[in-house]
């Protein structure tokens, strides 16, 4: 059926206002959303958890009395005011500090120094890319920059983030038994490095998905869960407790906001090991 001449001319119009758009407001126009790009060793924009997961963000959970607040921070929070989130009850904070290897923080330093500097204990985490090199190699690169660890009484041991591939498929196109060897591999190489079993940063649901829900890590790795809502909710396979809990992506002030379980006492004992 022929349009009528006014419909085309208009439909003809909107084509060419389309056409002129820059390349990014055109696919929003148009509905169409471009696929991301993969770029791995590249710093990914903060944790796939809660896309994943249907987490919702909520207020902050009522405080209790053995826990001390905390934040986690990476190259897109930029140079952090830690003085302010000082005032705000922070104690902790973990920096991000590489990820594959390729790739390093380029503010890691004014992070993880100025956390310090604040008064803070601090941590340096990496975000493993366990098809892209082994876990040795990772677990060395992670140390050679920034990863390590020094019994100052103020800085805890470096974390292993797995979760969700940003780049492609959930568990990195690798089978569960593949995935525990290589954590396997950069927890050996780590402990070896600096002395220090490192904290593993997972949900339940990728745990469950991409390992089997495997239980063999609970008894040295100590575990750090997101989960945002009200509780840290069901743990994976071999954990009894946690011992951080990320409970918001959005909190507010800079970076997600975390808890450790247990007193300052405790969180002092960890950073002493």
């Amino acid at each position: 059926m022929t349009r009528p001449r006014s419909a085309t001319t208009t439909l003809l119009t909107l084509l060419a206002l389309l056409l002129a758009l820059p390349g990014t407001a055109r696919a929003a126009a148009s509905g169409f959303v471009p696929p991301r790009p993969a770029h791995p060793e590249r710093d990914w924009l903060g944790s796939t958890i809660r896309a994943h997961e249907g987490g919702r963000v909520r207020d902050t959970p009522p405080p209790v009395t053995a826990s001390v607040e905390g934040v986690d921070v990476s190259s897109h929070n930029g140079n952090v005011p830690w003085g302010a989130l000082w005032d705000t009850g922070v104690r902790f904070a973990y920096t991000k500090a590489t990820e594959g290897t390729g790739y390093t923080n380029p503010y890691f330093t004014q992070q993880y120094n100025g956390s310090y500097g604040a008064g803070m204990i601090r941590g340096a985490y990496h975000f493993a890319l366990p098809d892209h090199s082994s876990g040795a190699a990772q677990a060395n690169y992670f140390v050679d920059h920034g990863g390590g660890w020094s019994g100052d009484g103020k800085t805890l041991p470096g974390v292993l983030d797995m979760e969700y591939n940003p780049y492609g498929g959930t568990c990195y196109g690798m089978s569960a038994s593949a995935l525990v060897s290589w954590m396997k591999d950069f927890f050996k190489t780590y402990r070896a490095r600096t002395g220090r079993d490192a904290v593993i940063y997972t949900s339940t649901t990728w745990w469950r998905q991409c390992t089997g829900d495997n239980g063999s890590f609970g008894s040295v790795n100590p575990l750090w869960i997101p989960r945002y809502g009200s509780s840290p909710g069901e743990l994976p396979s071999g954990w009894g407790f946690h011992t951080f809990w990320q409970y918001t992506d959005t909190g507010p002030t800079v970076g997600d906001h975390d808890r450790f379980n247990g007193s300052m006492t405790r969180l002092q004992a960890l950073a002493d090991g």
